[in-house]
């Protein structure tokens, strides 16, 4: 378990926001931090691919909207797509639990990330000092090594202690919990995917008539049990629809030159 332990703690280095190593925050922060497809590749590591998939579409559901104005973090994404799924796939009490666990290992992750913040500023005085004096060396050291350095132990460490350990003892610990906090979470996680999509609607939805689109896609996928490739054609064919004959807008209309068909004599 040490080898996919410290597997699974470098891909959380690799997709942490400050990380440079895989095309900035295109490779890392934006693709291999995404719960869906860090979902499948913790499953990869740990040999279950079908449950970290699954696992990954329900924490992505619930971030699904999560935005980082200003280095802002609500929830550390990072820590949820790594350690928080490799515990949810380890517990094995399904994706509502996994879920429940990937929330609260997310709010607890911003403590780590504000101390990276902390520790960098260090780093960046020490750079000015180094700056001051002509040292090009002490330039380069704490302006690209040590805070990577710095990133790195408090992205990897935690990773490698919570999947190493938790392998032995999350699945332990979940079943000896009451029912009734299994029975807690297993409704919170069926909530929260819920809440990321309602978040989402609320930042794209400008009007409110639009929310039927929603509920169409809705009706197909619970009463008429079509699969995401039908899905997919059906709201192809009503945003052609949409887009293409929707009403024209008042204003536009108000705008539009009046044409005089009346002979002039």
């Amino acid at each position: 378990m040490i080898i996919e332990a410290a597997l699974i703690g470098v891909l959380c280095y690799l997709g942490a926001l400050s990380s440079p190593w895989l095309l900035g925050l295109t490779g890392g922060w934006y693709l291999i931090t995404r719960p869906l497809v860090s979902g499948m590749l913790v499953g990869i590591i740990l040999g279950d691919i079908k449950t970290g998939i699954m696992i990954g579409v329900a924490v992505q559901a619930v971030y699904i909207a999560m935005v980082t104005p200003g280095g802002s973090m609500p929830a550390d994404l990072n820590f949820v797509a790594y350690p928080a799924i490799a515990l949810g796939i380890l517990s094995g009490k399904g994706p509502e639990v996994a879920v429940a666990l990937a929330a609260t290992i997310g709010i607890a992750g911003t403590i780590l990330f504000n101390m990276m913040m902390v520790l960098n500023s260090f780093w960046n005085h020490r750079a000015d000092n180094a700056l001051e004096r002509g040292d090009e060396r002490g330039i380069y050291l704490n302006s690209a090594i040590w805070p990577q350095a710095t990133n790195f132990i408090l992205r990897f460490v935690p990773t490698f202690i919570a999947v190493f350990f938790g392998a032995q003892y999350i699945s332990g610990i979940m079943d000896s919990l009451p029912a009734v906090v299994l029975s807690t979470m297993n409704v919170l996680g069926g909530i929260l995917p819920a809440v990321g999509i309602a978040i989402l609607l609320k930042q794209i939805i400008k009007d409110y008539s639009m929310l039927i689109y929603f509920l169409v896609g809705f009706v197909c996928i619970v009463f008429l049990k079509l699969n995401m490739v039908a899905l997919v054609i059906v709201g192809a064919l009503l945003a052609l629809i949409h887009y293409n004959y929707k009403p024209e807008s008042a204003k536009a209309v108000a705008s539009a030159p009046v044409v005089d068909d009346e002979d002039e004599f």
